[in-house]
């Protein structure tokens, strides 16, 4: 390893960055300086500017790598170099697109749960959506962390590194007691296949996408999915956007207020204007009269 690796990995840990974001940002940076054959500490913002065209024309990388990307080297320039840059000057983030993600039905929850041919990866993928849980924290809970007596999961260190609690459904908790009576997991709730270690996010991706296709549903389906199905069906039923918030763990408000583009119940219960006119529009416009009359 080098030492403006190892510098770097330092940094990061530091300033408490989680394992993914320093993996990704040192495998970013390794392929930065491949890419030249020097270290970035030889390359400057001429190289960096190359190296963005490089990604976007022939790589043709999404924005969302590229911007992956680019704050691995704000990173390292400014904080592990500690170069005196306007970084946006000389290291500009891409503009992402804001995409909505497709949304499936309470009708397509109940059709695609069936399809999953393992108890595991269907219990996981149901407290995906029965509490609106991240992938990462579902395969990481604890039989510890159910409580039933309180009729809540508490989620350990979720993204951002935070704890928070939310609902335990009563389905939910007799679904999880079948899982523990076949299984009698001790530690984990949801163990892998080495010993210690709870089931990779791989395993139940593979499996999710094993049973979109034996259920025939057209849109893309991931772990995800569900947690975006959680928010959107809650807020059609009525619950508030600040308890969604919480539940799902945003730090921000903002980011739970994007499924209100979503939920039909809050777009489609609108009254268009065209509905408030005082009469209907004609379907043809009346006949003009001759100009001698």
């Amino acid at each position: 390893m080098t030492p403006l690796r190892q510098r770097m990995l330092e940094d990061m840990q530091v300033r408490n960055l989680s394992p993914h974001t320093q993996q990704s940002y040192v495998l970013r940076v390794s392929h930065f300086a491949r890419h030249f054959g020097k270290s970035p500490e030889q390359l400057g913002s001429e190289e960096i500017r190359a190296y963005q065209v490089y990604l976007i024309n022939e790589k043709r990388l999404a924005p969302k790598s590229i911007s992956t990307a680019v704050s691995a080297l704000r990173f390292l320039y400014t904080i592990t170099l500690k170069k005196n840059w306007l970084v946006e000057d000389v290291i500009p983030a891409p503009k992402v697109p804001q995409t909505l993600p497709e949304v499936l039905s309470p009708e397509e929850v109940l059709q695609f749960l069936p399809c999953v041919a393992s108890l595991k990866h269907r219990t996981i993928l149901t407290t995906c959506y029965a509490a609106g849980l991240r992938i990462s924290e579902a395969i990481a809970l604890k039989t510890a962390t159910i409580d039933s007596q309180r009729m809540v999961i508490r989620v350990e260190q979720g993204k951002g590194q935070k704890d928070r609690y939310v609902m335990l459904s009563s389905k939910l908790l007799e679904i999880l007691r079948d899982w523990w009576r076949r299984e009698r997991p001790t530690s984990w709730l949801f163990p892998g296949d080495r010993p210690g270690q709870h089931i990779s996010k791989d395993a139940v991706d593979q499996a999710c996408q094993n049973a979109r296709r034996r259920s025939r549903i057209p849109k893309p389906v991931t772990p995800h999915s569900f947690r975006h199905a959680f928010a959107v069906h809650l807020l059609e039923a009525g619950t508030d956007v600040r308890t969604i918030q919480l539940l799902l763990g945003h730090r921000s408000l903002a980011t739970t207020a994007r499924y209100l583009r979503i939920a039909t119940t809050k777009v489609c219960s609108t009254t268009s204007p065209l509905d408030l006119l005082p009469r209907p529009i004609a379907s043809e416009p009346p006949p003009v009269p001759p100009p001698h009359f």
